[in-house]
């Protein structure tokens, strides 16, 4: 591996079941799987439903705003392309249109002291290589 490849942060890999999310995200949406027969939504994407276990799935976009269930700030970066990123700050989101829908994903645009449980956040995206990754920042309000 050469040293750009490992100052290169990693890119998410999509297969049959995550292709809806990663170009969901590509066009600015928002995507979680849904289920056709009994309306149930989950995250993350699987290859059947949780809850009836119906393999006719579909997905639906969410409008990307939510609550911050819990948070931890890493103050180690574990691949080496994330040493000038720390401290940052990953956080599991309950979405607002989706019940039971948790997100593990990144807060950015806030110090990790800014934000706390239960705050307002919405989604936003990061280009990344030929990748986009959805991410959430704080809203403006806060408490959700």
């Amino acid at each position: 591996m050469t040293a750009e490849e490992l100052l290169t942060k990693p890119e998410p890999i999509s297969d049959a079941y995550t292709a809806f999310y990663w170009e969901g995200a590509a066009a600015g949406e928002l995507r979680v799987q849904s289920c056709a027969t009994c309306r149930h939504q989950q995250f993350p994407p699987n290859v059947l439903c949780e809850k009836c276990q119906s393999t006719d799935l579909t997905h639906v976009t969410s409008a990307g705003t939510g609550t911050l269930y819990a948070k931890t700030v890493m103050h180690q970066a574990f691949h080496p392309a994330f040493a000038d990123s720390v401290p940052f700050t990953l956080c599991l989101v309950d979405l607002d249109d989706a019940p039971g829908v948790r997100i593990l994903t990144n807060l950015v645009d806030a110090e990790p002291d800014e934000v706390q449980v239960g705050d307002a956040v919405h989604v936003v995206f990061e280009k990344r290589g030929d990748s986009v990754l959805p991410q959430f920042t704080p809203s403006k309000g806060g408490v959700a």
